[in-house]
């Protein structure tokens, strides 16, 4: 089984920033794209920022030139670097990974818990 385990949210003043991590585990024979997404009640959920296994990198505007996402295929992790960090980035941000769990070809679609980031003075 695979699993998703997010981890760095919290609470930090405007202008502040915060790493968000994100860990695959179980059986994982490759992953191809890793992301993160955020939603706010009432919203949908949107994609913030995504990488793909070739390290190639896609941003929402709203964040583009603020946000730095990577990831570390030796320790099947993702991170969002948050910088500039403002009030309307707050929101539940969630870990996505498309995965392929064993030698078939076949690739699922698996996401984390969800990890709360707080901007507020």
């Amino acid at each position: 089984q695979v699993h998703l385990v997010e981890s760095g949210g919290g609470l930090v003043q405007p202008g502040g920033s915060l790493r968000l991590s994100c860990a695959a585990t179980g059986t994982i024979f490759s992953i191809h794209v890793m992301g993160w997404y955020r939603e706010v009640p009432g919203e949908e959920r949107e994609l913030v920022a995504q990488v793909t296994s070739r390290d190639s990198t896609h941003y929402a505007s709203s964040v583009r030139g603020r946000f730095a996402i990577s990831r570390d295929d030796d320790k099947n992790t993702v991170y969002l670097q948050m910088n500039d960090l403002r009030t309307e980035d707050t929101s539940v941000y969630y870990c996505n990974a498309n995965i392929q769990p064993s030698t078939s070809p076949t690739f699922y679609n698996y996401w984390g818990q969800g990890t709360q980031v707080t901007v507020s003075s």
